[in-house]
């Protein structure tokens, strides 16, 4: 659903900010993607959703390079930041109908899928009130309905669950999973591990912008705490 080759992405000045980074995951996978600040985790993703251009490498989204033609690529998937930034003086509704429409989602969709989304995270009673009213918790549940409204092929998340009530937190993960029952993949980044231990089948470590560890959750765990191997991992890399 998503792989990644020898990305590689150089800020002016020279950071290399990701090294020669490779990873597929697969569909109806949910993958965890963890590191410590300033690892690379969040330019990684900006550069899959296309929001980033990259030195070299190549992206492809369910077989579509990045390269040739990000509007199909961008078509099928959906990204919800660490911190949505909105449109203050729309509404809701109005917001979630332009991504509708942006993605070309039927009337009759919309209705259904707003409407049930809304209702899960607790905001149908604010939809019609102006996003800029909303506190930081609403709009990113707003953003994660404006995600899930068009059923994505791939949802990349950039810490989701950071400024979530638990019922959204619990809510989040449930909508992650039968996103994945149909075949569909999710790809977020985050520091909260025991969440990660929980829920991802596969993960990958990235240290300062390279790949150390990808694989199943069982196979990099073992009889350990995810905490307790990424501490090793990432002080291994350091030392």
């Amino acid at each position: 659903m998503l792989k990644i080759q020898n990305l590689t992405k150089i800020y002016p000045g020279g950071k290399k900010a990701v090294d020669n980074f490779s990873l597929e995951v697969a569909p109806g996978k949910i993958y965890g993607f963890i590191g410590p600040n300033g690892a690379g985790k969040t330019t990684t993703i900006k550069c899959c959703t296309g929001i980033l251009n990259f030195d070299q490498g190549e992206i492809f989204v369910e077989g579509i390079s990045l390269k040739d033609d990000l509007v199909a690529a961008k078509r099928i998937m959906a990204y919800v930041p660490d911190n949505p930034d909105l449109y203050d003086y729309l509404t809701g509704i109005q917001y979630l109908n332009f991504i509708s429409d942006i993605y070309e989602v039927s009337q009759e969709m919309r209705r259904q899928n707003i409407m049930e989304y809304a209702e899960a995270f607790g905001l149908n009673q604010d939809l019609q009130d102006l996003i800029g009213s909303y506190s930081h918790g609403m709009k990113q549940k707003l953003a994660l309905i404006g995600a899930f409204v068009h059923q994505p092929r791939l949802l990349i998340l950039d810490e989701p669950f950071v400024g979530l009530d638990p019922k959204s937190f619990h809510i989040l993960k449930e909508l992650m999973n039968r996103l994945c029952e149909s075949g569909s993949s999710v790809f977020f980044s985050s520091h909260i591990l025991d969440v990660v231990e929980k829920i991802c089948e596969h993960i990958a470590i990235i240290q300062q912008g390279r790949l150390i560890y990808s694989g199943t959750m069982s196979e990099v765990r073992g009889n350990q705490s995810l905490e307790s191997i990424f501490l090793e991992m990432t002080d291994d890399e350091r030392n």
